[in-house]
């Protein structure tokens, strides 16, 4: 379970509160989950990490991660790594297990599982696959990780270690850095530790989350083979270049390992029966350029790459790269060209849909944007990508009621996340409605792990009297106020905060 970030720094922050959490927590833990008469899983790892504590933990986690990482924030790309994730987790051994799945803008190769159904994987990952099986290998092997139960067995294992030991052998499960000298930091807080024990216990998880991975893999309807082929590749590549990827040093591979999940794939009959989506090149033709620091790069790139390919299967996701590239450039004419050529040949296709969208606004159009995804909307009136950037641009042309309508109604059927708290803070206020706004500006604090922020927010609403809650807001507010003093009573309890 490993973590690239990009900055030294960062990972010293992030490697100093998960440390302080799991210090506190190993003192602790049994006392405090026998007080808080946590759930049990019923297994022996569980009772020395609590899946109340894994959760609590693995938020404490993310809100770190959403403070100091390149998180991309993009809709269209955040639901498409979380489709993938959900139809693995459906098939896994535990699909009652909660997760978060998103991307990190990285160009390093690696991905990592945190506690309490933390997935993340950097987008060089992505860029890295060939096939979106193989994507669905690594992000399955990953949930394997959380499904097995492999942090808190670490935990028990080592249970008998003295606590600094512990705390730094967990600081470097959670958490592995591109900066060797970060990841050097928090092996130095051990004294003595035993590496190689940990080593050898590291490959039998890896080993187990392969095994598991590639049955979730085929239950999924990927590609079972598109696990050994992504190995094949990085082990390869790792040869040529002289240097491991992240990924490789993170999660060992062996020779016997990579047999192993190739000599598991071939008992797949090749008829194999298995469903990949054309959106897997669409998504990596957007991360190509965001990842570019100049998009004349990106432009370069698209250029080359459909000189080179001009009959390829991925010539139209090549072309959607360029248009997106040369809209960054401020070639709009060009980009405008483009799109519309491909959406003639695919009038259906969100993501040039969303791009042209996105074209229009780039020249201020918004009555023309706002027709498109009105028109999309009629097409995916579920569709998370759509709605959200829909919403986006009606409270950019000064539409709060009609974004709150979308909003509020889209918030009936699906679970709200962070994003659609954000969005509706700001309609409900331009809409003149401040007890709503400071109500969904509570839900979003909570999110992001302010939980104490969130209390005082919906304290203040409670005790304001400009505007003064209405009977059924208060009740709202009093019954919202309940829960979070009590989730911010069990973070305090676990010394997750002071």
């Amino acid at each position: 379970m490993h973590i690239i970030l990009k900055r030294n720094v960062v990972a010293v922050k992030i490697i100093q509160t998960c440390l302080l959490a799991l210090l506190l927590f190993c003192t602790r833990a049994h006392a405090e989950v026998n007080s808080l008469d946590l759930p049990s899983i019923g297994e022996a790892s569980a009772s020395f990490l609590s899946p109340e504590f894994e959760r609590r933990l693995g938020q404490a986690f993310l809100s770190q991660m959403r403070r100091q990482a390149n998180i991309i924030n993009d809709p269209e790309i955040e639901t498409y790594i979380q489709s993938i994730g959900y139809r693995l987790v459906s098939h896994s051994d535990n699909n009652t297990q909660q997760f978060t799945f998103f991307i990190i803008n990285d160009a390093a190769i690696n991905a990592f599982a945190a506690p309490g159904g933390i997935v993340g994987v950097n987008s060089g990952t992505i860029l890295s696959t060939a096939t979106e099986s193989e994507l669905a290998g690594v992000l399955a092997h990953e949930v394997s990780h959380v499904t097995q139960k492999h942090m808190a067995r670490n935990f028990e294992m080592q249970s008998r270690m003295s606590i600094p030991l512990l705390a730094a052998m967990l600081g470097a499960i959670i958490i592995a850095t591109q900066n060797p000298e970060a990841g050097q930091a928090a092996i130095m807080a051990a004294q003595g530790l035993s590496v190689q024990m940990q080593i050898n216990f590291t490959r039998s998880n890896e080993e187990e989350a392969d095994r598991i991975g590639m049955q979730t893999l085929a239950r999924s309807e990927f590609n079972p083979r598109g696990m050994p082929a992504f190995f094949e590749k990085l082990q390869q590549d790792s040869r040529y270049q002289g240097k491991a990827p992240e990924f490789l040093r993170t999660h060992p591979l062996t020779t016997n390992r990579i047999a192993d999940t190739r000599a598991r794939a071939e008992t797949f009959p090749h008829d194999f029966s298995y469903h990949e989506s054309k959106d897997f090149n669409y998504i990596k033709s957007k991360l190509v350029v965001l990842g570019q620091k100049n998009p004349y790069d990106a432009v370069k790139i698209f250029q080359q790459r459909l000189e080179e390919e001009p009959y390829s299967d991925d010539y139209a996701s090549l072309t959607y790269g360029h248009a997106l590239a040369l809209m960054e450039t401020g070639e709009l004419d060009q980009a405008e060209e483009k799109i519309l050529r491909l959406l003639s040949g695919d009038p259906e296709n969100t993501s040039l849909i969303l791009a042209q969208a996105a074209l229009a606004i780039k020249r201020s159009d918004y009555n023309q944007a706002l027709k498109i995804y009105a028109n999309a909307m009629t097409l995916y009136p579920d569709y998370r990508p759509v709605v959200f950037s829909y919403v986006r641009a009606l409270l950019e042309d000064h539409h709060p009621e009609k974004a709150k309508e979308i909003l509020r109604d889209y918030g009936k059927h699906y679970e709200p996340d962070i994003v659609y708290y954000e969005y509706l803070t700001r309609a409900e206020a331009e809409a003149g409605n401040k007890i709503e706004s400071g109500m969904a500006s509570a839900e979003y604090y909570y999110l992001s792990g302010e939980t104490v922020v969130a209390v005082d927010q919906i304290q203040s609403l409670l005790s304001g009297s400009n505007p003064r809650p209405d009977y059924y807001q208060r009740e709202r507010l009093q019954d919202r106020l309940v829960f979070m003093e009590r989730e911010l009573q069990l973070e305090r309890d676990m010394k997750l905060r002071d």
